[in-house]
């Protein structure tokens, strides 16, 4: 009879196995469940020897991105791209660059037994990062962060890298996907369902003014990282200075406004993503101050006059996006997302709805700060 323990060792010996194949000396000693993101499964491998390596180790949702390769190889020509400009012209500071780790067969994948995508990126070591922003100061070091990953690639040309998202951070579509499912699920409507359903019926006009602004020219097409969350920036533990910029899945063609509003999003709300006092969510003006400035520091050198009008669109715009994301998926049975318990999506659309009507409270003072800090 086969017990939990014995499934539980399976796994464990599986892991091992697969991390081996991406270690090119020593043995695998520990391998840790790492990180708390929402669509690949990642873990901390550490490897025996005298520098105490560790790298780590990911398993790639096919369903999410359909063609991992892709990612692969758009992951090889950043990451080479960034690191001959580094050397060419050295920052006055720390800064890393996750590193593909190939296998023993000199692939830069790995696919196993049930045919499940693996990959292998160096480990940022002596560096932590944070689910919500902490100061002015930090905020700042996640406003250079975007800004200087922007910048060491504003030089790459879009069409070489591939989309491995195709229709990510295009609202419209999600828009079209939202009623495709709202006009074939039976919702439940309690209250927080139909004040979700209001929220986006009232907030349809505006979904394309990026998409609009991208068409006419307006916004020219660059690349982008596609998931600049606080969590995704690295801070040395020692300086608490920002020394990177991490998860490179969604780096693609597309706006820089994307990233510049998801980032907005993600650190001005001083309470989380996942707090359950929705209601209470609110955008703070002084963080988003701090990292725009941080941002513009560096970034300042490739923008436009048009870049700047749009920023204002694009905070508000990828909050609702979000929002939407978040709804249509628990309409949809929470078939994306990775959730805790069934109302987890829903939870989170109600938060993201609170900030994007926070942000449109603000719009003035929001507004006079991107034209302070130009």
């Amino acid at each position: 009879m086969t017990t939990i323990e014995d499934i539980k060792t399976q796994r464990a010996n599986n892991l091992i196995a697969i991390a081996q194949q991406f270690t090119l000396q020593g043995e695998v000693r520990d391998i840790q469940a790492f990180g708390n993101g929402n669509i690949n499964d990642t873990f901390l491998v550490s490897v025996d020897g005298t520098a105490g390596q560790r790298f780590v180790l990911q398993r790639i949702n096919t369903q999410v991105f359909r063609q991992p390769e892709l990612i692969m190889q758009n992951m090889c020509i950043f990451t080479e791209h960034v690191l001959e400009k580094l050397q060419q012209n050295p920052l006055n500071r720390r800064w890393e660059v996750p590193r593909v780790l190939f296998t023993k067969n000199a692939q830069d994948h790995w696919i196993d037994a049930d045919g499940a995508f693996w990959r292998a990126m160096s480990f940022i070591a002596d560096s932590q990062s944070f689910d919500r922003m902490g100061d002015r100061t930090q905020a700042g070091e996640v406003g250079y962060a975007l800004g200087m990953f922007h910048n060491l690639i504003s030089d790459l040309p879009p069409e070489k890298l591939a989309d491995t998202l195709v229709g990510f951070h295009i609202t419209p579509l999600y828009l079209e996907q939202y009623n495709q499912v709202l006009a074939t699920t039976a919702v439940a409507k309690t209250p927080e369902v139909n004040y979700c359903l209001q929220f986006v019926s009232d907030r349809q006009t505006f979904v394309d003014i990026l998409e609009d602004a991208k068409a006419t020219g307006k916004l020219p097409l660059r690349l982008m990282h596609g998931d600049p969350k606080i969590n995704n920036v690295m801070f040395d533990t020692d300086s608490g200075l920002a020394i990177s910029v991490i998860d490179l899945d969604t780096v693609k063609p597309g706006l820089v406004h994307y990233d510049i509003g998801d980032c907005l999003r993600s650190a001005c709300n001083l309470s989380g993503e996942e707090t359950e006092d929705w209601q209470n969510v609110a955008f703070d003006t002084d963080i988003c101050e701090g990292i725009l400035q941080g941002y513009l520091s560096v970034a300042k050198e490739f923008l436009t006059e048009n870049d700047y009008t749009y920023i204002y669109d694009a905070i508000r715009l990828i909050a609702f996006e979000l929002g939407l994301r978040f709804f249509t998926d628990y309409l949809a049975g929470n078939v994306y997302f990775k959730v805790k318990h069934p109302e987890h999506n829903l939870a989170r659309a109600l938060v993201q709805f609170a900030l994007t009507k926070s942000i449109e409270t603000q719009e003035s003072t929001i507004r006079a700060i991107i034209q302070d800090v130009k």
